[in-house]
């Protein structure tokens, strides 16, 4: 398989100062937040990579850099041996940029209550000129309409006639509308119920077998991430710790981060398994630790830990940043 999307040491720096008068009055330094820091990864055509982590690790700032939503402080992203930066021909990033959508996290915030099923899901066809006439936008829109589970009679309602999943459904529809080969799916069932996860999940492993989609899945929920990866990149503080395979992180799991996210889950089967939960806060990331970001809460950490970042390298086929593993420790 050919690689879709390469990532290269991509970084994005936020300002979070007070403003001016304040940082003068009470003499303030500016303050930054490292909010995606160094992170590399590739994704194979018609695979899914999903990135997990706990909340503030820089999952969704990811996201956003990669459909250009933010402008990366460092580094570069490749779509299909093209880069994606500003820089580019606007005429030439606006097809690059048909061929990539995201499906946002909350379906209730991310269509307009405003406008009708058919010109949410029809703007991203008028946009591009993809259809002639209205007709054909509403024919197309149904046709959309259908292939995510809803129906073409659909296109005349508003969003609020819809639940959580048909709302998400309607998304996807939207996202699908250029006909794209690469979505970012920013953790698109955490709003919902369990029952109706599954329904969309199965919705989009369906389009992804039929269309050839490439998926970048972004989820805090692990058992939504074993059920549609094929890769996975676990994050801390903006950085990437592990990435492998789905069966390596589950199976054979070898960062303590990634131990204590697998044993956080619920042991339904009661396998009697010695379980470390995680313990401990996310630092303070405008003030992050020194060295390793994990050492404050990792239980094998030692002076080496506290002192140098470990770098992102491949150890046994697993991409790992840990001290401990490198040295033999775990």
């Amino acid at each position: 398989m050919s690689t879709l999307v390469a990532v290269r040491d991509l970084s994005k720096v936020f300002d979070v100062s007070a403003p001016w008068l304040n940082r003068v009055v009470e003499r303030q330094p500016r303050q930054f937040v490292h909010a995606v820091d160094g992170v590399s990864f590739s994704i194979e055509r018609g695979t899914t990579l999903a990135l997990v982590g706990e909340s503030g690790c820089g999952k969704s700032t990811v996201a956003r850099l990669l459909v250009g939503l933010y402008a990366p402080t460092r580094g570069d992203v490749h779509f299909d041996g093209q880069p994606t930066h500003a820089g580019r021909n606007p005429a030439a990033l606006r097809a690059l940029r048909r061929r990539m959508q995201m499906i946002f996290q909350d379906p209730y915030a991310s269509l307009n209550p405003r406008w009708r099923v058919l010109d949410i899901v029809g703007e991203p066809l008028r946009e591009h000129g993809l259809v002639p006439g209205v007709d054909a936008l509403r024919a197309r829109v149904g046709e959309l309409l259908e292939s995510v589970g809803l129906a073409a009679a659909d296109c005349d309602k508003f969003p609020h006639q819809f639940s959580g999943g048909q709302r998400q459904r309607i998304s996807i529809a939207r996202a699908l509308a250029t006909q794209p080969e690469f979505l970012v799916c920013d953790e698109p069932t955490s709003a919902l119920d369990v029952s109706v996860q599954a329904q969309v999940l199965n919705v989009m492993k369906d389009l992804q077998q039929r269309r050839g989609l490439t998926y970048l899945f972004i989820s805090h929920n692990l058992a939504v991430v074993r059920h549609v990866a094929h890769r996975v990149g676990v994050m801390y503080l903006g950085r990437l710790v592990e990435v492998a395979s789905k069966a390596e992180i589950f199976g054979r799991p070898r960062h303590p981060y990634t131990r204590m996210l697998l044993d956080a889950i619920p042991d339904i089967h009661m396998s009697g398994r010695a379980r470390t939960p995680v313990q401990g806060e996310v630092p303070n990331p405008l003030n992050p630790p020194k060295g390793c970001a994990f050492h404050p809460r990792c239980p094998h950490a030692n002076e080496r830990c506290a002192m140098e970042r470990p770098a992102l390298t491949v150890i046994q086929g697993m991409e790992i940043a840990c001290h401990a593993v490198a040295e033999g420790r775990l």
